[in-house]
C-alpha cells in the first residue's frame, strides 16, 4: 500500500506540471521508469503471444511457416477455420459475458468513457481468441491484437499500483507504443500511432514515457524474436515525376476501396449484432472456408503473400482478385467479432491493389519505367492511412518498414489522397470507431474533455480547508480561523455536508450581534453554502465536471481511504477552479 501511496504522489505532480506546461526533472524521470516498466511488461507479453500462435500454426501447416495455408488440402482449409469458429463460439458463450468488441475500438471506448481502466477479463479473451482465429486461418491481424494486450498490461499496472486514472491512460499509451513497436519492429510508428489514435496528445510529458516504452518493447522483441524486417523489399524509388499522377490514382483508389471496406464492416455488423455470439463465430467460420478452399491466400494475416507483392510476383488479375477476396473476408470477421486486428489485413489489401495498379501500369506505360513492388508499399500506407484515419501512424510505419527514404515524397501524397478521399468524398470514420458504433456503443471527442482527461483532481484541489462539525462554540470558530482557510467544511454525522467560505465566517464573528454567542449553526450563518459530493483521488477533471453536471453537489471533497473503512479528505474543488485550470 505503501509504494501505491508514493506512486500515486509523484504521478499527481507529474499531471500537475503537464498542466501547467513544465517540465520537472524529478516527474519526468519517475514517468519514464514507469514507461520502461510497461515496455519491459508488454514486450514480454507479445513475446509470449507471438510464440504461441508460431509454434502452433507450424505444427498445424507442417512445418511450411506461419500463414502458409496454401500447403493444406482444400478439406484442410475448410476444416481449419470452422474448428477454430467452435472453438471461439465457445469460449465467447461460456466466458465473455458480454465483452465481445476488443481490439483497438475496446481501447479507444474505455479510454473515452471509463479512464483507460482495462479488465483481465478482456486480456485473457484477447490473448487467447486471437491465437485461435489466427491459428485457424480467419481473416485478422495479430496487430490488433498487441495494441490491445500492450494497453491492457500498462492499465491492469496502473490500476495495480492505484494511480490515478489520468496515469492510468498514459500507461495505456505507453502499452499501445509498445504493442506496434515489438510488433512491426517500427519504436517510431508505435509512438505516433499512441498520440495519434490512441491519446490524441502531443505534450513533453506523454512523449518521454511512450517513447521509452517503444523503445523498450523493441529491444524485448528483438531479443528473443530477431530484428529481421517484417517484409523484405530492395530500395524503390519512382523512375521520374511523370509517376506522380499514378500516384494521385492510386491515392484515389486506395481511399474508395477503404470507404468501402469501412461501409462493408458497417452493414454487416449491422445485420449481424442481433445474432448470438456463436451464429456470428459461425458464420464467419464458415465464410473463411469457403473462400479459404478457393483462393487460400486470404487465410491469416498473409504477410507471405505481401513479401511475392513487393518483389513484383503474381499478376495483375490475381493480384485484383486477392484484394477484393480479403476485403471481403476481413470485412465478415471484423463485423461478425472474431477477435484480431485491421492493421494486417488493411497491408494485405493495399499491399495487392497496389502491385495490381502497378502491373496494369507497366502494361499501359511500358516506356516510364514503373516498380510494382513500389506501389505495393504505397499502396499498404495509403490503406492503413485511409481505413484507419491514421494518416502520421501509416507513413511513419512506411518508413520503418521499407528502410526506404526514397518513398517518403510519395507516401506522403498517397496518404493524404487517400485519408481525404475516404473521409471526405464519401464520409466515413475511421474503422475503429464505425466498428464500436456499429456494436451499439459510441465514441466522442471533445477537445475540452480531452484535456480535463489529461489532468487528476490532485493536481488542482484546494487544499486551503479544515473540517467543522456544524454547531460550534465561539471559541472553536476562532479557533477554526487561526490559519485562515479558504473553505470550511461542514460535517454532519461524520460525513461532509456542505462547504463555507471561511471569509464568511469571519464576516459574522466581526459582525455586532444582539445577543451573546453560545453556539453557532454554521448551516444558518449568512455565506454562499456549496452541497458537497466525494470525489477520488485517482479521479480527473473530465470525471468531476461530469459529477457537478449531473447535479450530485455543488462542489467536491476529494478523498482517499487512507486505512480500511477511513477516509481521508485531501482538498476541495469546484466548478470555477477546474474551468480556470482549462483555460491555463
Amino acid at each position: 500500500m505503501n509504494l501505491s501511496r508514493k506512486m500515486h504522489d509523484w504521478f499527481s505532480r507529474q499531471m500537475e506540471s503537464t498542466r501547467l506546461h513544465l517540465a520537472r526533472p524529478d516527474a519526468l524521470i519517475q514517468l519514464a521508469v514507469m514507461g520502461l516498466i510497461t515496455g519491459l511488461l508488454a514486450g514480454a507479453v507479445i513475446v509470449c503471444f507471438r510464440y504461441l500462435i508460431e509454434a502452433a500454426q507450424n505444427f498445424a501447416l507442417r512445418g511450411n511457416g506461419p500463414d502458409a495455408f496454401e500447403s493444406l488440402t482444400p478439406w484442410m482449409r475448410f476444416v481449419f477455420p470452422l474448428a477454430g469458429a467452435i472453438a471461439l463460439a465457445v469460449m465467447f458463450r461460456w466466458f465473455a459475458k458480454g465483452l465481445y468488441v476488443l481490439g483497438v475500438a475496446r481501447v479507444l471506448e474505455r479510454m473515452a468513457y471509463h479512464q483507460g481502466h482495462l479488465t483481465l477479463r478482456g486480456f485473457v479473451l484477447q490473448f487467447f481468441g486471437v491465437a485461435i482465429a489466427l491459428i485457424s486461418g480467419h481473416s485478422v491481424g495479430r496487430e490488433g491484437a498487441h495494441i490491445f494486450l500492450g494497453a491492457c498490461t500498462g492499465s491492469l499496472l496502473g490500476q495495480k499500483l492505484e494511480l490515478p486514472n489520468n496515469a492510468v491512460r498514459t500507461l495505456v499509451g505507453c502499452g499501445t507504443a509498445a504493442g506496434i513497436a515489438a510488433s512491426f519492429n517500427t519504436p517510431l510508428a508505435g509512438v505516433i500511432f499512441s498520440l495519434e489514435v490512441i491519446m490524441m496528445d502531443y505534450q513533453l510529458a506523454s512523449f518521454i514515457p511512450v517513447i521509452l516504452s517503444a523503445v523498450t518493447a523493441t529491444v524485448v522483441s528483438n531479443a528473443f524474436l530477431g530484428n529481421a524486417a517484417v517484409f523484405s523489399v530492395p530500395i524503390m524509388e519512382l523512375g521520374s515525376l511523370k509517376e506522380i499522377p499514378l500516384v494521385v490514382i492510386l491515392g484515389l483508389l486506395s481511399g474508395t476501396l477503404a470507404a468501402g471496406f469501412i461501409i462493408m464492416v458497417k452493414k454487416i455488423a449491422g445485420k449481424g449484432k442481433v445474432w448470438p455470439i456463436e451464429w456470428q463465430m459461425m458464420a464467419a467460420g464458415i465464410s473463411i472456408a469457403l473462400l479459404g478452399m478457393w483462393l487460400p491466400e486470404v487465410m491469416g494475416i498473409g504477410y507471405d503473400t505481401i513479401n511475392i507483392a513487393l518483389i513484383g510476383g503474381y499478376s495483375a488479375g490475381l493480384l485484383l482478385l486477392m484484394a477484393a477476396a480479403k476485403l471481403v473476408a476481413t470485412s465478415i470477421c471484423s463485423a461478425l467479432n472474431v477477435p484480431g486486428g485491421m492493421i494486417g489485413p488493411s497491408f494485405f489489401i493495399g499491399a495487392t491493389l497496389g502491385a495490381g495498379f502497378g502491373h496494369l501500369m507497366i502494361a499501359w506505360l511500358p516506356d516510364i519505367g514503373i516498380q510494382p513492388g513500389l506501389y505495393a508499399m504505397l499502396g499498404m500506407s495509403a490503406m492503413m492511412g485511409a481505413s484507419l484515419q491514421a494518416p502520421l501512424a501509416a507513413l511513419t510505419a512506411l518508413l520503418e518498414l521499407t528502410d526506404n527514404p526514397q518513398i517518403i515524397m510519395p507516401g506522403m501524397l498517397v496518404v493524404v489522397i487517400a485519408g481525404l478521399t475516404a473521409s471526405e468524398l464519401f464520409g466515413q470514420e475511421s474503422l475503429f470507431i464505425t466498428m464500436l458504433k456499429a456494436k451499439g456503443l459510441d465514441y466522442k471527442q471533445h477537445p475540452v474533455l480531452a484535456a480535463l482527461r489529461r489532468v487528476g483532481v490532485a493536481s488542482i484541489m484546494n487544499k486551503d480547508f479544515m473540517r467543522s462539525m456544524r454547531n460550534i462554540s465561539l471559541e472553536q470558530a476562532h479557533k477554526l480561523l487561526e490559519s485562515k482557510p479558504k473553505w470550511i467544511v461542514i460535517t454532519e454525522d461524520k460525513k461532509p455536508k456542505a462547504i463555507l467560505p471561511g471569509i464568511a465566517l469571519a464576516g459574522f464573528l466581526e459582525a455586532e450581534q444582539e445577543e451573546p454567542l453560545e453556539e453557532i449553526d454554521l448551516m444558518a450563518i449568512p455565506g454562499k453554502r456549496l452541497e458537497l459530493a466525494p470525489i477520488h483521488l485517482h479521479e480527473t477533471l473530465q470525471e468531476a465536471l461530469e459529477k457537478l453536471n449531473k447535479g450530485e453537489g455543488e462542489a467536491l471533497y476529494v478523498q482517499r481511504m487512507s486505512a480500511p473503512g477511513i477516509w481521508r479528505i485531501y482538498g476541495i474543488l469546484t466548478r470555477e477552479q477546474i474551468e480556470s485550470s482549462y483555460q491555463l
